[in-house]
């Protein structure tokens, strides 16, 4: 509801993405830009996409995109333990920048790593401007996978990042949204550039809706204004994905796409 353009997270690779485009992307009624996986399938294998090193196709990535053009904004990499398994992240990253590089795309980048494995300052300081860490408000887990606040404050290296150009997203998906960790970041000023879904298949008729009013009144609940999760849900994302001035905004020669939303108190969602 109220979505008019979707960013597609690693939905098709280069094999995919042809019949992606030509079936999907043609008979939308919204507008979809995809971050391509490196991976030729794309990511909907039931086993993680880069246990196998071998799955990173750089060349291919490359040629796909070259061909793509505006409609692949950029390449999506997961390097979360449930996805690579034994396989190094350090290594997996090392080759989708080498993509990046190539094409002049930005990552949309998730991981949850234990500390110990591979700290998420080391992950944050090999990502560009123009870069997003997604999946930014998860609490961490019990075994040890770390959040970018500690001890209730949001950590130096994250700060650090956002100086950099790096953007932040919400990515809230099934299990990457804790009130806790928003409620700390908003504290402190450190809100997400984006507000987004991470809708997949396994949110199909759940109740509430997964979408954009319910991750907004989330944001809103946890202490964020209701002007800032507006401008991260508009402006800041047409930005990030380099539609500025097209959509996203009421400016004279914008795209009228309008999403017409209702705040009622007594409803969860609110909006």
């Amino acid at each position: 509801r109220g979505t008019t353009t979707v960013l597609s997270q690693g939905d098709a690779g280069a094999d995919t993405w042809p019949i992606y485009q030509n079936t999907l992307i043609a008979s939308a009624r919204l507008r979809i830009r995809m971050a391509i996986s490196p991976v030729s399938w794309g990511a909907f294998a039931q086993t993680g996409s880069f246990e196998d090193m071998d799955n990173i196709d750089v060349e291919s990535c490359v040629s796909t995109i070259r061909d793509g053009g505006d409609a692949i904004w950029g390449i999506s990499v997961n390097t979360a333990v449930q996805v690579t398994g034994d396989s190094d992240p350090r290594e997996i990253l090392r080759r989708v920048l080498t993509a990046a590089e190539a094409t002049g795309r930005p990552l949309l980048f998730g991981s949850r790593r234990e500390p110990s494995d591979w700290p998420l300052a080391e992950q944050l300081a090999l990502l560009r401007p123009g870069d997003a860490l997604t999946y930014c408000l998860h609490r961490g887990t019990d075994s040890g996978d770390e959040s970018i606040v500690r001890d209730g404050h949001v950590q130096d290296a994250v700060w650090e990042a956002r100086e950099r150009g790096v953007l932040f997203d919400m990515g809230h998906g099934m299990n990457s949204f804790d009130f806790g960790v928003a409620e700390a970041i908003i504290a402190e000023g450190f809100l997400p550039d984006t507000i987004s879904t991470d809708i997949q298949r396994r949110h199909v008729g759940l109740e509430p809706q997964h979408d954009m009013p319910l991750v907004m009144s989330k944001m809103i609940a946890a202490g964020m204004p209701e002007s800032e999760a507006l401008i991260r849900a508009t402006s800041n994302p047409a930005k990030a994905i380099g539609m500025s001035g097209e959509i996203g905004t009421l400016a004279p020669g914008a795209c009228a796409d309008l999403a017409v939303l209702r705040w009622d108190s007594d409803q969860t969602p609110l909006i």
